[in-house]
């Protein structure tokens, strides 16, 4: 139990054990469990060993908060950065990602951080908002899986050409300036706004490690 008192000392926990992301709510996250596994293959040998694929990794980035305000304060110039360096790697533009699966643990700190950085970084030149949530609003923060269950979750949503709905949204925060960020918060089931389905999975870990990646639709 040390991990869960540890984390009760930092009030890292919310009190009701939901994690209420992006929400005037937000208090903390609701630790789950879980854990994740995925298969990756070079897309050329995969058709030509005629394998069933689910999506495809079209480019990723890591880095490093660097120095903050604090173990629990994010950098959001590190994070504008990461989304910056995957968008390259993938070779997309920002307006064609049209769904970010968020870090999104549903702080009160974090959140606004986060969101900033995502609308400078993917926000520019859009004629649509960008979709956003957080699976972490479903099934809890899985901590050291939290990236492969966001990753799954992506998954199934392009191959479904839809996109679940984001738990626990009311109220916006009032720290995140929602007027001025080109952002929605995907609050009910929506259909896939893009022929061309691209997302984007955001994971950020304690020791301020960020990592993204670009996600594509499968080939028919």
């Amino acid at each position: 139990p040390r991990v869960g008192v540890l984390l009760s000392k930092l009030q890292a926990l919310a009190p009701d054990g939901r994690c209420k992301t992006f929400d005037a709510r937000a208090d903390g996250y609701g630790r789950g469990e879980g854990c994740g596994i995925v298969v990756l293959k070079r897309l050329s040998d995969a058709l030509q060993d005629g394998d069933t694929i689910l999506a495809l990794i079209r480019g990723s980035a890591i880095n490093h908060n660097g120095a903050s305000g604090g173990l629990t304060v994010p950098n959001g110039r590190s994070q504008e950065t990461l989304l910056l360096k995957a968008l390259d790697e993938a070779k997309v533009t920002a307006d064609a990602v049209s769904y970010v699966e968020t870090h999104g643990t549903g702080t009160a700190l974090g959140d606004p951080i986060e969101l900033r950085a995502l609308a400078r970084a993917m926000g520019k030149a859009r004629t649509t908002p960008l979709l956003i949530g957080s699976v972490k609003t479903n099934i809890g923060h899985l901590e050291l899986a939290a990236g492969v269950a966001g990753l799954l979750k992506v998954i199934l949503a392009l191959q479904h050409q839809a996109i679940p709905p984001h738990l626990h949204f009311s109220t916006p925060n009032p720290h995140i300036p929602w007027q001025d960020l080109p952002l929605q918060v995907t609050t009910e089931l929506m259909p896939w706004p893009q022929e061309e389905r691209i997302a984007g999975v955001s994971s950020f870990g304690m020791s301020g490690t960020n990592a993204h990646l670009i996600v594509a639709a499968a080939p028919e």
